[in-house]
């Protein structure tokens, strides 16, 4: 019992020499502590935040079915850049569109380091251009 006491004014002790050394959250401090500052926003994954978009929809199948995942990531680079990479360097314009297009139905290198894109003329031109669109969307 005499224990229990002793601990009992121990804690109540340090709380008051807590509180008196500004432990407590003064009020009469100098300082403004009622200004708030924004809460961050939450970090949203591009294919959480495009996830209902057609033209994701649609893009995102077309790459998976012609194996793009193999060497490109949305957010992340693996051989090839990552398609947020690729939307960080070309507006979505029309003449970006073919051009990139034409890059990955003809193949190229240096534009992304030595790693050669393959050409995939096997591919429709069509199926390209809406996973183009796709990849142009995906602007951070």
């Amino acid at each position: 019992m005499k224990s229990v006491k002793m601990l009992s004014v121990g804690v109540i002790t340090l709380s008051v020499l807590a509180y008196s050394c500004g432990g407590g959250g003064s009020s009469i401090s100098s300082e403004s502590t009622t200004s708030s500052q924004p809460a961050p926003a939450a970090s949203i994954s591009l294919e959480e935040k495009y996830k209902d978009d057609p033209v994701f929809i649609a893009g995102s199948a077309k790459a998976k079915e012609a194996g793009c995942t193999a060497c490109h990531m949305i957010e992340r680079k693996i051989v090839g850049p990552s398609y947020a990479d690729v939307a960080a360097k070309y507006d979505n314009t029309d003449e970006n569109v073919a051009m990139l297009t034409a890059t990955v139905i003809n193949g190229n290198v240096g534009n992304w380091g030595e790693v050669p894109m393959p050409a995939h003329p096997h591919l429709a031109k069509e199926d390209v251009e809406t996973i183009i669109k796709y990849v142009l969307l995906l602007k951070k």
